[in-house]
């Protein structure tokens, strides 16, 4: 595809804060997801500013030349919830997440290690188009079910006459804040200007979060619990104490190693082996997800990442990364499909948007009502956008099956077993720790291809 801003490219200062804002907002909510799920003290700004950090590690290993932006990785939320496991402190488990995340990141440092020593040329071999295609398509269509779930639910919870906590809003109600982002963002990237079609997240974002305030509005003064949609009590939380003084409109963000540093004195082998066997299994895993996120990202950009500037580099990166990330926001991160699938729909391959974006994400998780605001933002209308990124993340991977022979059926079974296998969810789990759909279909589809690999008697 022809990019409107290449990686080396250098956006102007008003644009460039504007193509930052959008990757920000393209990434945050599913950053700030991971310690809202994880709880025990974690917080949504350290992780914004582990976010950024880690990103930046990553583009300096990367040397700037891989545009993607490295947010919380949910593979590792199983292990993460590990840390806190049997009762323990706060703050042994802030430790545990730090030395999970350095075993986690040594992996990457080790394998980096060896394909630095032997080269990717094998790895060509073992996933070649046929292969990595379907696998990348699968990671968007792994996150449908979440795209779709979000952009029917709206973020506001009451009280049934069961005494339950269920959403208060319409399906209905929700799906029209998120078919209004998903055409403003459809519509912007397809039919705008030059600015509109680099900015439809953006203006979608926004389209979408007034339609919902518009509703809530309304549902709140008419008393319709259906049309509340935006739950605006999150500024209250993050803005006031008690509900009483404002608090100051900036905050130093709850930093894991000032935690853990309080945990060390609890730290015992048993503890410590523990974490390291919750956390390196999955490490190896996410390997196979790396490698596809990175072809995908290369044939956005044109230009073979794995080998310029090769694989040894991105896994170093993101090895690297995710301990830097760890250490001051508790998550380990990952290449997000959504900062790729931005770049992809807005062309905007620019590397100084992605450091843009991660200084601006560490700046902003000190800002208060910054953070509130994108704790805001409706699960719908993410929804909304989510099923642009995701699939547009799907088709890029179809794309790559095009100059593949599907007559062939060594090629065609081979894309078969990953497709069925990745859409139908097959995972295996041992104990703590989980192959993901993605992996698990990645696997299948690499024994299936070294077995039909061999030319049939009729071809010879």
């Amino acid at each position: 595809m022809k990019l409107i801003f290449d990686v080396q490219d250098r956006p102007k200062g008003g644009q460039l804060v504007i193509f930052a804002l959008q990757q920000m907002l393209a990434i945050l909510a599913a950053t700030i997801a991971v310690p809202v799920i994880i709880g025990n003290g974690m917080s949504s700004a350290a992780a914004m500013f582990g976010a950024g950090v880690g990103t930046l590690v990553y583009i300096m290993f990367t040397r700037r030349k891989s545009p993607v932006f490295l947010g919380s990785s949910f593979a590792f939320i199983g292990s993460m919830s590990a840390a806190f496991a049997g009762g323990v402190s706060m703050e042994l488990g802030m430790l545990g997440l730090i030395i999970g995340a350095f075993a986690a990141g040594l992996i990457y440092v080790l394998i980096a290690a060896i394909v630095k020593t032997v080269g990717v040329g094998w790895l060509n071999k073992l996933m070649p188009p046929v292969v990595i295609g379907p696998t990348v398509a699968i990671i968007g269509l792994s996150l449908a079910g979440n795209a779709v779930g979000d952009f029917q639910t709206g973020d506001v919870k009451t009280i049934s006459s069961a005494g339950e906590s269920v959403m208060a809003a319409s399906p209905y109600a929700a799906m029209i804040c998120g078919l209004v982002t998903l055409a403003v963002v459809m519509l912007c990237s397809t039919y705008g200007k030059k600015m509109m079609k680099l900015l439809p997240f953006v203006i979608g974002i926004i389209a979408g979060y007034g339609c919902a305030s518009v509703m809530t509005v309304i549902g709140s003064a008419a008393g319709i619990d259906s049309l509340k949609i935006i739950d605006f009590s999150v500024f209250e939380s993050y803005m006031f104490d008690g509900g009483v003084s404002l608090k100051t409109f900036v905050s130093v963000p709850d930093l894991v190693f000032l935690k853990a540093i309080k945990g060390t004195g609890e730290l015992t082998a048993s503890y410590l082996l523990m974490i390291i066997v919750a956390y390196v299994p999955v490490a190896l895993v996410c390997f196979a997800e790396h490698v596809a996120d990175h072809k995908n990202l290369s044939s956005v950009i044109e230009r073979d990442l794995l080998t310029d500037p090769g694989l040894s580099s991105t896994l170093m990166g993101d090895g690297i990364g995710s301990i830097a990330g760890a250490f001051f926001g508790g998550c380990p991160n990952t290449t997000y499909g959504e900062s790729v699938g931005c770049v992809a729909i807005t062309k905007n391959a620019s590397i100084v948007t992605i450091i843009a974006a991660a200084i601006g994400c560490i700046l902003s998780s000190f800002i208060t009502p910054f953070v509130a605001f994108i704790d805001s933002i409706p699960a719908c209308v993410m929804g909304g956008v989510c099923i642009a990124l995701y699939g547009f993340i799907a088709v890029s991977g179809l794309k790559m099956l095009k100059e593949v022979d599907l007559d062939d059926n060594r090629n065609l079974f081979t894309a078969s077993v990953i497709l069925i296998a990745g859409i139908g969810g097959l995972s295996v789990s041992f104990g703590s720790v989980t192959i993901t759909e993605v992996a698990a279909a990645l696997i299948l589809g690499i024994l299936t291809n070294v077995m039909l690999s061999k030319k049939a008697p009729s071809e010879k």
